[in-house]
C-alpha cells in the first residue's frame, strides 16, 4: 500500500478526491448529486467537516477539507460520508423508476462489491481518497482552481461559478448549495 497518500497532521488543510467504482456515470441526475451534497451538509452540520471548496463531476468528488473536532479523524468523517451516501444512493437508484441505466448500475455495484471481501453486497465508491495535505498557500491556491476549473475542463460551463455544484460561486461572491468555510 502506498505510504504517499496518507492523512498525517490530524489538524491539516487536505485535498481529496474521490470516484465511483469503475468511474460510472452516475451524478448525470440531479437528484444524485443533491444525495451527496445533503451527506456534506449533514456532515458539516453534525460531525465536525469543514468543507472549503469542492466540485461535484458525473463519476467523482475533489473536496478541501479540514476538520473542527480534534476527537474526530478525517479519513473517518470521510468514511462515514461515504458509507452513508454510498447506502442511501444504492436504494434511491434501485427506487427510481425513471431510472433507464438502473440493472446496469446496479449490476456494476454489485460486481464491484463481490470483488471487496470489506462488502457484504455492493461496492459504489472507490475505497480510496487520494488525500494531500495543502501545506502553502500557493499549493492551496492551486487546489482552488483545479476544483473549480473541472466543469470548464469537462466542457459542462463557459464560467466556473455557473456550475451549480461546486464551490466556485462563493468564491465570487455568490451563495452556493452547499455552506462552506471560505479560504479567502
Amino acid at each position: 500500500m502506498s505510504r504517499k497518500y496518507k492523512f498525517r497532521n490530524p489538524e491539516g488543510l487536505y485535498f481529496v478526491s474521490f470516484a465511483v467504482v469503475n468511474w460510472i456515470d452516475v451524478f448525470t441526475r440531479r437528484i444524485y448529486k443533491d444525495i451527496l451534497l445533503d451527506g456534506l451538509q449533514y456532515c458539516i452540520d453534525n460531525k465536525g467537516l469543514k468543507v472549503h471548496a469542492y466540485v461535484l463531476m458525473t463519476n467523482h468528488a475533489h473536496l478541501i477539507i479540514s476538520k473542527t473536532d480534534p476527537g474526530k479523524a478525517l479519513p473517518f468523517l470521510l468514511g462515514d460520508l461515504k458509507k452513508f451516501t454510498a447506502l442511501k444512493l444504492i436504494h434511491v437508484i434501485k427506487d427510481n423508476a425513471e431510472e433507464s441505466r438502473k440493472e446496469w448500475l446496479i449490476r456494476g455495484f454489485r460486481k464491484a462489491g463481490s470483488a471487496n471481501p470489506n462488502n457484504k453486497e455492493f461496492q459504489f465508491w472507490q475505497q480510496d481518497n487520494h488525500p494531500i495535505e495543502l501545506t502553502s498557500s500557493a499549493m492551496t491556491e492551486q487546489k482552488v482552481v483545479y476544483i473549480h476549473q473541472n466543469p470548464v475542463e469537462a466542457g459542462i460551463v463557459f464560467r466556473a461559478e455557473d456550475y451549480l455544484y461546486s464551490s466556485a460561486a462563493d468564491y465570487v461572491g455568490e451563495k452556493g448549495l452547499l455552506k462552506i468555510d471560505m479560504l479567502w
